[in-house]
């Protein structure tokens, strides 16, 4: 038989490690929730955006609301301006994704 010191301190660390385990659990799922990392869009833009490459470039759907384009729009525009050391390119394709998934043109043109 083994003595009641050792038997005690079995059940006293088996105690403490499991207190360990559920404290690391509850701190596990009480962390805040991180979005998940988007994919990036390999290839260039085509020399006719579509709404499907305007969609990818602001990161909605096709079918988005008006204020979400927006929302996204300037979003996307803030991370890429050129004042904040953007390319002035990708501020023009930003702005033709909006322009193109709103109804709205530049330079008289008309998009269907």
């Amino acid at each position: 038989m083994e003595s009641p010191l050792v038997i005690g301190a079995t059940v006293a660390a088996a105690a403490w490690g499991g207190k360990c385990l559920i404290s690391a659990w509850e701190a596990f799922v009480a962390r805040p929730r991180m979005p998940r990392v988007r994919k990036f869009y390999h290839g260039g833009f085509e020399k006719v955006m579509t709404r499907r490459e305007a969609a990818l470039v602001l990161g909605v759907r096709e079918s988005a609301v008006v204020e979400k384009i927006k929302e996204a729009h300037k979003r996307v525009m803030m991370a890429n301006h050129p004042d904040a050391g953007g390319s002035h390119y990708l501020a023009s394709k930003i702005n033709e994704a909006k322009d193109l998934l709103t109804g709205k043109t530049r330079g008289g043109h008309s998009v269907l």
